[in-house]
Order: structure tokens, then C-alpha cells, then sequence
């Protein structure tokens, strides 16, 4: 599939043209497991779920704190056309908690998610928080008045590798349009959105998405998944079963100048990984809680296996399971039958396996801050790697 990557960016910000591009079809071998992907192969093939970009990239040179250079942005996903109306099932999971996701407690004890679903960076949560409330208000005045109050859900990853993140040049005003804009259909990965200064096994990072469909036989369902990949280390980088990262330890590593100030430890060196499941199949909280635990099978195939430093945090939803704020509407009947959902597992791990190639895949070389550098995957090398699979 070729893909027309573009940037979405707010006015007054620089266009990177080597940023645009269109995206080279995958090796096949990096389509995991024997399900087919959906049209888009990510996470909007799961019906009615849309997504946008927020996309902020400009200046270069020495980091100026709270100036630049500026490569940050945030991803929104809406799980329907109103989720504080039609509020999905959902499930929280947290492999390694060094990191954040708000409005988690309120998943865990209610086993549904009535709010959009907002990527960022780090310094930038409280903002993208208050943007999602403006929305939430315009979109429903009553909020806070004869309705209850939100509890936005913001996920973060750290991008200070690339990205002056004491700006947070994020601003809440710039969330109500980009949840404006969400749409199904194709969208962007790679450099984009959340991804836009992140990194992955030491090579440019960013948004991965990918899909399964299950066969009628198994329900016809279909999962999606979309992750924001900023951790891995290059040793272990495995695609497709082959130890890709053992061939590059001295090649395309990342350049840090003489003057950057840089933290090689902590969160700043491993970084994170969000990662986002759709489904269709009528599932409950708890079984949504198994399908989050099995898209850590879908990274460890990719050598990764989440740092101290690193926060992991997983979040599943059911379109198909609605708790309505009109409860006048009948229960769903849920998926209970064991093949199905094993299917669902299984779905799900290659999903996952898939999107952090996405990720690699689309991302192209970056530099930031202080002439910090992370590398685009080498396409052509990676092909002869994997060789004819």
C-alpha cells in the first residue's frame, strides 16, 4: 500500500519539505501473523473510529529553553462520533507505570470510556487535559451544570531528545480543532502528530497502526491498533523474526553533538510506548483487559522488553459495547465463545508486532535540538535483511 504522508500543522509553523513523503510499500514480511489487515491497515478500520494530527515543527540549532527548536505535536482518536454519549467499553493495563495516562481510575472502576482519546508529549498532558474539557464543553454545555465533569485521557511520551520540551508548545486551543478534524479512512504515521520528536531502538520513532481481520468463521471482527512508539534499544531489534538492530550497532546510531545537554539515563534515554486497541467484537472491560495484555506479546516479538525507565501503558475499547448516557437502550450480547477470542489474542499481538514496523517504517530521519539527530529505517538494507519473506 502507498500512503501520501503530510503534515498537519497550525498556522505560523515551518513545513519540513524532507518530511513529506510517500511512504515505500512494506516488506510482506512485516504483515504479522496469517489474519489480512483492513483498507487502512490501522486502527480507523475498525469502524467509526477516526483519528487527526497535530503537527508543530519548526526552527533548529541550540536549544533555547522554552523557544525551541520545536518538534512536538499531539494525536487525538475518537472512538465514535459522540463517546461521552456512547460511552465503549474499555480496559486500562500497565506493563512499566513510568509514565502517564490520566482518567485511568475512572476506565478501571466504571469499565467503559466516555472521552476522546488525546497522544501527546509529556510536558504538554495538563494542556492537551484542558483543550479535551473546552471541547467536551462546547461539543455538551450541560457538562458541569445538570451532567457530570469530564476526566480527560491523555497519554504521554517523553520527546526532549528532539524537542524543547520546557515550551509546551501545545496550547489547549489547539485541541478543540484538531478533535474537530478527526476522520476515518487513511491518516498519516511516522513523523506525525504525538510521534513527531519521538524515537524507537535508536532509529526515528513516532505513530504505528495496524489491523486484523478475523474470518467470518471467527466473527469477521476486526482489531485495530495504534501505538506511539519512543523506546527500544538497537541491539534488540527484531523484525519478522530476523535480528535486524545486531546489523547497525555502529551505523545510523544517533548523533549527539558535543554541545547538547542530554540525559542518557532515565526516561529521556528509553523513552515510552502508548499503545491504543480498537475492536468491534462485543467485549466487556474484563475480557478488553486480556485483549491490552496480549499486545505485549506483539512488542516482544520486536525485541523490546520495557526498561525501568519506561513507561508502557495499554488502552482497549469495544465499539460494539455501549454503556449510553440514554439508558434506554438494551445490552449488547457478548462474545463468549473461546475460539473467537483467542482469534481476538491473536489479532491483537500481530496488530501490535505490526504497528511498531509502521512506526519505524514511515518515520524518516529528524534533527532537533542542539543538531540531535535520530535516523530514518534504511529501507533497501532492511529488504535485503529480510530477503525474499
Amino acid at each position: 500500500m502507498r500512503r501520501r504522508t503530510a503534515l498537519t500543522l497550525t498556522a505560523g509553523w515551518a513545513l519540513t519539505p524532507a518530511l513529506v513523503f510517500a511512504a515505500e510499500a512494506k516488506p510482506s514480511a512485516l504483515h504479522a501473523g496469517p489474519f489480512p489487515s483492513g483498507k487502512v491497515d490501522g486502527i480507523t478500520d475498525v469502524g467509526g473510529v477516526r483519528v487527526a494530527h497535530l503537527t508543530k515543527i519548526s526552527g533548529s540549532g541550540p536549544l533555547r529553553p522554552g523557544i525551541g527548536p520545536v518538534r512536538t505535536g499531539a494525536t487525538a482518536i475518537l472512538q465514535n462520533r459522540d463517546p461521552w454519549a456512547q460511552r465503549c467499553a474499555a480496559a486500562f493495563y500497565s506493563l512499566n507505570g513510568n509514565g502517564e495516562m490520566t482518567g485511568t481510575h475512572w476506565i478501571e472502576e466504571s469499565g467503559f470510556i466516555e472521552h476522546p482519546i488525546l497522544l501527546t508529549a509529556t510536558t504538554n498532558v495538563p494542556r492537551v487535559a484542558d483543550g479535551v474539557i473546552d471541547w467536551m464543553i462546547r461539543v455538551h454545555p450541560d457538562i458541569g451544570i445538570r451532567s457530570d465533569v469530564p476526566l480527560p485521557v491523555v497519554a504521554e511520551c517523553n520527546d526532549q531528545a528532539l524537542n524543547d520540551t520546557q515550551g509546551r508548545h501545545v496550547h489547549a486551543d489547539e485541541i478543540p480543532p484538531l478533535l474537530n478534524r478527526v476522520a476515518e479512512g487513511q491518516f498519516a504515521r511516522g513523523n506525525v502528530g504525538a510521534g513527531t520528536g519521538m524515537h524507537g531502538f535508536a532509529f526515528k520513532g513516532g505513530i504505528g497502526s495496524s489491523s486484523r481481520v478475523l474470518p467470518a468463521d471467527l466473527g469477521g471482527y476486526t482489531v485495530g491498533v495504534l501505538l506511539n512508539l519512543n523506546d527500544g534499544e538497537r541491539a534488540q531489534l527484531t523484525m519478522a523474526g530476523v535480528h535486524v538492530g545486531e546489523h547497525f550497532l555502529r551505523d545510523l546510531m544517533p548523533r549527539f553533538p558535543a554541545r547538547a545537554a542530554f540525559a542518557e539515563r532515565g526516561r529521556a534515554a528509553n523513552g515510552s510506548i502508548i499503545t491504543t486497541i480498537a475492536t468491534d467484537a462485543p467485549l466487556d472491560a474484563r475480557q478488553l483487559y486480556a485483549i491490552a495484555k496480549r499486545a505485549t506479546l506483539g512488542l516482544g516479538r520486536t525485541g523490546w522488553t520495557s526498561t525501568t525507565a519506561s513507561g508502557d501503558l495499554f488502552l482497549s475499547f469495544s465499539t460494539t459495547n455501549i454503556t449510553p448516557r440514554d439508558p434506554a437502550k438494551g445490552p449488547v450480547t457478548l462474545e463468549r465463545d473461546d475460539d473467537r477470542i483467542d482469534a481476538l489474542y491473536q489479532a491483537t499481538a500481530d496488530a501490535t508486532e505490526s504497528a511498531v514496523y509502521d512506526a519505524l517504517w514511515n518515520a524518516r530521519t529528524m534533527e532537533g535540538r542542539d543538531g540531535i539527530t535520530f535516523f530514518g529505517l534504511p529501507h533497501e538494507k532492511i529488504r535485503a535483511l529480510l530477503g525474499a519473506r
